[in-house]
């Protein structure tokens, strides 16, 4: 208390200054219109100086949950895609336990469930991405993940609450895929060197490539959906001992900021997973 006497005392004439000047002031604003124009408006250019700071602050602070939500919402409108379903087999008379129908009876055969990415590499000779979802939220292995922008990889490991991905870019990793004007068929893998680019091979030399064509995946593939973006050609390799183009893909995704994914849930992958890998044994 002593401190805030000798504060006031020392500093008197200065305060009874201010005092005086924010007195006039007031007094001055009262009295004309024009002035209290001014004041007013100077105020208010200070407040909104002042709230947009703090808007973008909040706005700042505010990304994760909005990245959330943002996520959430793609996945209810992939989810509604016509490609997520399967027309009924007329023809044949099917009793349809679980799955979900549309009103017109197309029967669901892609799930998309966000996540969010806890964890990635990029620089290893086998990358993993490490997503916050588990079987306690519908995973299972040999689920596809996808992103905004394209292909991602595979869970190959499930716990309660977590889930572990194979990324495009692992040397064991090899996911179907074809060109997207002509539905050349070949195999997307990584050679271990660029995290940008991958490879797609055994494209037979009928194709008619060029650099820019979109690569995408195909029909052939248990795990993801087809006409999955996974990036453009950027470069046409060709062997005259080889009846295959090998191609290098410039990805669409950008595996060094992933942050949200989709992982796909096909309902039929283990059926067909089963019979491509223990195929009746035709005498």
């Amino acid at each position: 208390m002593k401190n805030i006497f000798l504060f006031i005392r020392q500093y008197f004439t200065f305060l009874s200054f201010l005092l005086l000047q924010v007195l006039a002031i007031v007094m001055l604003g009262n009295a004309s219109k024009t002035h209290q124009s001014f004041f007013a408006s100077a105020a208010n250019e200070v407040t909104g100086s002042f709230d947009t700071r703090y808007s973008h602050l909040r706005s700042y602070f505010g990304l994760q949950e909005t990245n959330r939500l943002l996520a959430e919402e793609n996945a209810r409108l992939r989810n509604l895609l016509p490609a997520n379903f399967l027309s009924p087999n007329t023809g044949k008379k099917y009793v349809i336990d679980s799955l979900i129908k549309d009103s017109l009876g197309h029967v669901r055969k892609f799930t998309f469930l966000p996540a969010k990415v806890v964890g990635n590499t990029y620089t290893l000779q086998a990358n993993f991405l490490m997503l916050e979802r588990g079987t306690a939220q519908g995973v299972t292995k040999g689920m596809a993940v996808t992103g905004p922008e394209g292909i991602v990889g595979v869970v190959v490991e499930v716990s309660a609450n977590y889930c572990r991905v194979m990324s495009l870019l692992h040397r064991n990793s090899k996911v179907s895929a074809m060109l997207k004007k002509d539905n050349s068929s070949g195999t997307i893998e990584w050679d271990g060197i660029d995290p940008s680019y991958l490879l797609l091979k055994n494209v037979t030399k009928g194709a008619k490539v060029s650099k820019g064509d979109t690569v995408v995946t195909s029909n052939y593939s248990a795990n993801f959906p087809p006409h999955l973006m996974i990036g453009t050609v950027a470069a046409i390799a060709s062997e005259s001992s080889s009846n295959f183009y090998t191609l290098k893909i410039k990805t669409t995704t950008n595996f060094y900021n992933i942050q949200y994914v989709y992982l796909i849930e096909n309902t039929r992958y283990t059926e067909q997973v089963q019979l491509e890998t223990n195929p009746s044994k035709i005498p």
